[in-house]
């Protein structure tokens, strides 16, 4: 029988996840910031529909990037350097969660309902939740977010208007993470899309250990609250000055 979990009460660990469905571990109703972030830290994350319960799931295995892997193709090189676009960081977090729950043709629903947003919301007023957006024409083209603890980065979605605009979005946050000392990003499930830019799964059981030394080891410096991408970080990438993996 699944769990239920309760205000106050704690998560079973994420090695007790069902295999079938991979990585379920509980279900209950609170959606508390609070909640969230207690999940993270123990490498479990919320997803689920509107006409359920919140579900707690740690898959095994777990999709990662390490940022030292990532796979920055030649055309996307081309993009950065060529492209017309400007980066900015957590200044419109509502507005890239609300992208990101916009319905697309390849999926039915989207598990990011209002109640959702509002717990991200509020870990983003806390200095915990980020978003990374590309801007193109004055327009919110692309972007992503996600939550930072420790060392360890937890990519939540990603949404593009504008050809690559995602990408671009994702490329800066790897190399800005790389700087800062970030050592993993948990991308949770595995595509052939996040494939492509060097992320592979490893098991549940590595990846907890892992999570367990980043989440109580902070970035140095700390990275709390508000975001701001070193201009350094930003003349490099669009230079096409990076030391990533081709």
């Amino acid at each position: 029988m699944l769990p239920w979990i309760n205000a106050g009460d704690a998560f079973p660990h994420a090695s007790e996840a069902l295999d079938d469905p991979n990585g379920l571990l509980c279900a209950g109703l609170d959606l508390s910031a609070a909640l969230v972030l207690k999940a993270y830290e123990r490498g479990i994350y919320p997803w689920y529909s509107e006409d359920q319960p919140v579900l707690w799931w740690s898959p095994d295995p777990r999709m990662v990037l390490y940022p030292s892997n990532f796979t920055l193709h030649r055309s996307l090189r081309k993009t950065l350097k060529h492209a017309d676009y400007e980066i900015r960081v957590d200044t419109s977090f509502e507005a890239v969660m609300r992208a990101c729950a916009d319905p697309r043709p390849d999926q039915d629903g989207t598990w990011i309902s209002d109640a959702v947003i509002d717990a991200y919301c509020d870990l983003h007023r806390a200095g915990f939740a980020h978003s990374v957006e590309t801007w193109i024409d004055g327009e919110l083209a692309g972007g992503l977010y996600g939550i930072a603890l420790g060392r360890a980065f937890f990519g939540e979605s990603m949404f593009m208007r504008r050809t690559d605009a995602s990408k671009i979005a994702f490329t800066h946050l790897v190399v800005q993470l790389r700087r800062w000392g970030f050592e993993l990003i948990d991308c949770q499930q595995q595509t052939r899309h996040l494939a492509s830019m060097g992320a592979a799964p490893i098991s549940r059981e590595k990846f907890l250990v892992e999570l367990d030394r980043l989440v109580h080891s902070p970035a140095t410096p700390p990275r709390a609250g508000a975001w701001q991408f070193e201009a350094e970080v930003l003349r490099n990438v669009r230079a096409g000055l990076v030391q990533i993996a081709e």
